[in-house]
Formats: C-alpha cells, structure tokens, sequence
C-alpha cells in the first residue's frame, strides 16, 4: 500500500485543465458542501481565511475520498508548519510571496523526507498515512506531492526564470491582485502593465515545463486567463459567493438594483 496518487498533479502532468475554487470561511461542512458542486480542487486559504491547523485539518479531511482535491494555502512558506499540513494529508501545496530560487529550494526540501529534505517522519501519527495503516508510504509520499509557488511581487516577476528551473516546483500561481499593488496599481489587476507581466510569467513558466496557475473572481477577466493558458485557475471565493447569493436573493424579492461592487481584491 503506496500513498494515495495526487490526482490534481497527475492531471497537470497529462495537461488536463484543472478549475478550482477558494475556501475562505473555515468551515469543514461549507467545504463538503463545495466538494461535490464539480470543482477540480479547492484551496484552503490560510493565508486570509480564518483557519488554524484544527480547521485546515477537519477541511482537508471533509474532502477527503471527494472528486475534488485539497489543495492547502499556509499563512507563509514555513517548515514547522508544512510538517504539520503534510500529515495531516495535505498533498498539493500553494505557498505565497515566493521570490527567488533560494526559497523555492526550501520549500521543496521542506515537503521531502530525507534524504532529499527535512521532512519529520512522524506521519503515522496522521491521516497522512491513514494513521499508520499505510505500510509504504513514507517511501512513496515524495512522488505524490505537488509544490506550487505563487509570484505576486516584482521581485518574483524578475526571478521567474529561476524559480520556474528548480526541481520539484511544479507550477507557478500568479496573486493579480498583490502583483497589480507592487507594481503601482492597487486594486486594478487588468491593468495593460500586469497583464503583459502575467503573460511574461506564463510564457516562462511554460518555457521551464511547469504549470500556470492565476485566479480571479471577473468571470470576463478569467475568460482571458484561460485564453493566455492557464492551466489550472480559480474562479472565485466562497466568501464571495456566499455574500453574492444573500444580497441578490433579497434585492430580487425586494426589485432593488444591484448596488456598485468595491472590494479588496479577490
């Protein structure tokens, strides 16, 4: 018995678009609810959601044996935390504010047992290993875990060519929203400047034979996304979902207009 085959890394690896959704609310039932509404996988966001390990560990577990994949955003790329995400089951890894080779490096030593990383072998502690009833997995776990970076800087942006060459990267993901505000443009990712840095990003990640990864919550501006070649995109936030059906379910009952939309970039 071998760990359980990453079914979102195998599907980039066959070129298989992947569509995904933001799990923001940390909530493991809100999670199982999204897990059988046909996404590819869900990401939940420990980065701006409110999620500690107790709640990122029940969502990880709600989708577990679901058609859709978890994949696992920390706060920031940090060993002591990857350890504990990896045995609770985490497999697919979105890690923020990457900006050089030398951090990507970390990171996929960070996810490996030794001797290609720092990993603890601790996991039949965990649902990792379906809790120790899983013989071989911590010789088979390395080949199953799936590290994307995220470029969202202009320090990234200058580095892509490096960060998309290291061994064990397996995709970059594009933040439109922390790349507009670094590059000048708070609040306005479409702007002609950020799209031609996310089409540079994409051309180069391409080039290195990794994955393209963005999202979005404009269903025109992911439109065009998919167009540039993402590979795998997300298309919204619980959170926004949720916020859109309660306010056009009351104004539709109540012939109000839809008010102006302002947010904070998802």
């Amino acid at each position: 018995m071998t760990a359980p085959k990453n079914a979102f890394k195998a599907a980039l690896r066959e070129g298989r678009f992947q569509l995904g959704l933001w799990a923001a609310l940390g909530s493991a039932y809100a999670a199982e609810i999204l897990s059988t509404s046909g996404y590819d996988w869900l990401l939940i966001d420990g980065e701006h959601g409110p999620n500690d390990m107790p709640l990122i560990s029940a969502q990880i577990g709600a989708l577990r044996h679901t058609p859709t994949h978890a994949m696992v955003r920390p706060p920031m790329g940090e060993a002591w935390i990857l350890k504990q995400l990896l045995d609770q089951g985490a497999q697919t890894f979105l890690i923020p504010m990457v900006e050089s080779a030398e951090e990507a490096k970390a990171l996929v030593r960070a996810l490996r047992y030794p001797p290609h990383g720092i990993r603890g072998v601790g996991a039949g502690l965990g649902r990792a290993s379906d809790f120790n009833r899983t013989p071989d997995y911590i010789t088979t776990a390395n080949d199953q875990i799936c590290l994307i970076v995220q470029v969202e800087n202009r320090a990234g942006l200058a580095a892509v060519d490096e960060i998309a060459a290291v061994d064990g990267v397996d995709g970059i993901f594009i933040g439109p929203s922390d790349l507009a505000a670094d590059m000048g443009h708070l609040g306005n990712p479409g702007a002609p400047e950020v799209l031609e840095a996310i089409k540079h990003i994409f051309a180069r990640t391409k080039a290195h034979g990794k994955a393209r990864g963005i999202m979005t919550v404009s269903l025109p501006q992911a439109e065009v996304y998919r167009d540039l070649g993402a590979d795998f995109l997300a298309i919204g936030t619980d959170v926004n979902c949720l916020v859109s059906a309660v306010e056009n379910l009351r104004r539709s009952f109540l012939g109000e207009k839809e008010a102006e939309k302002r947010g904070g970039g998802y």
